[in-house]
């Protein structure tokens, strides 16, 4: 009686279809993201210099901030660890004005501050270069994989909703650092491969359980078996989604700023996952035409061969 009056009031198979076309909206949304705004590479990727000191008492960011204007170009980011006494100065690469580490001996001078120089490193433009070079074909040739193995593994229209729905993740995490300008590095890559493997194991996980259903009830409507499919595995994924986004929350907040972004990337790539295994990847083979007697006669179809 309970799940009747739940069916009545909430229709699993309209709420699979607006979510389908809400993805396709951020997708869009990601994407203007991507090409209005562009990525803020950082200097893993653009080159330049990156400076680290510490200071003997705590500042503000605020005040760190408006005494190094000074002394370094307006495009400058700093960041700070340890309760403000650590600092991260980054300079990319693309400007006339890039000043080396000799400001910093300038600076502690001037600044009545007791500094202690701790880093300073130069990256060249061509390794970044070289690194998105790289990280590119790393992703593209992840996907690539993913989609013979499932392509292999099963139908493959299971397979073209895993790999719509990796694209998706992906675009969606993309879109919002372009939006938010939040700096794109080496650990945001890392978190999107990371990402990938998420993706995956959600959509593996509801596309085999629609494959069990199908081959032992062929005579239902493929749409109850997708929804039959999610909410035997519904639980399972919500129980593995939430102790997943709990260490994130718990690296976010204790790890400090240096693992913001990648926490932050992994956070929403976790939940945009989860909504795409149901959105996109259980959705798009309905909507290819996959039908609730593929597996029945695809048996036919191996006894007719001579």
């Amino acid at each position: 009686m309970n799940n009747m009056k739940l069916n009545k009031y909430f229709n699993l198979s309209h709420f699979r279809i607006v979510s389908f076309y809400c993805a396709v909206i951020f997708v869009a949304i990601a994407l203007s993201g991507l090409f209005s705004k562009n990525l803020a590479l950082g200097l893993d990727f653009t080159g330049g210099y990156l400076t680290e000191f510490s200071t003997e008492k705590s500042v503000s960011q605020k005040q760190m901030n408006a005494l190094l204007t000074s002394y370094l170009p307006e495009d400058f980011k700093l960041t700070s660890a340890d309760e403000g006494t650590h600092w991260s100065v980054q300079q990319a690469d693309n400007k006339s004005n890039l000043k080396g580490k000799e400001w910093l001996a300038n600076f502690a001078l001037h600044s009545e501050l007791t500094i202690t120089p701790q880093d300073a490193i130069y990256i060249g433009s061509q390794v970044g270069e070289e690194l998105i070079n790289q990280g590119g074909l790393a992703l593209l040739t992840a996907i690539i994989v993913i989609l013979m193995y499932l392509s292999l593994r099963f139908e493959w229209r299971f397979a073209a909703g895993a790999v719509i729905a990796l694209f998706h993740d992906v675009l969606v995490v993309l879109g919002l650092f372009a939006w938010f300008g939040i700096t794109f590095d080496l650990t945001i890559l890392a978190s999107l491969l990371a990402i990938i493997g998420y993706s995956l194991n959600d959509s593996i996980i509801v596309a085999d359980k629609i494959r069990e259903i199908m081959k032992t009830n062929s005579e239902a409507k493929i749409d109850n078996i997708i929804n039959q499919a999610i909410k035997s595995t519904l639980g399972r994924t919500m129980i593995t989604s939430g102790t997943t986004l709990a260490t994130i929350i718990a690296i976010w907040v204790f790890a400090g700023e240096s693992l913001a972004g990648f926490s932050i990337a992994l956070f929403t790539g976790v939940l945009v996952g989860t909504f795409s295994s149901i959105a996109i990847s259980a959705t798009v083979p309905q909507l290819l035409g996959l039908t609730a007697d593929y597996y029945q006669q695809k048996e036919e179809d191996i006894c007719l061969l001579p």
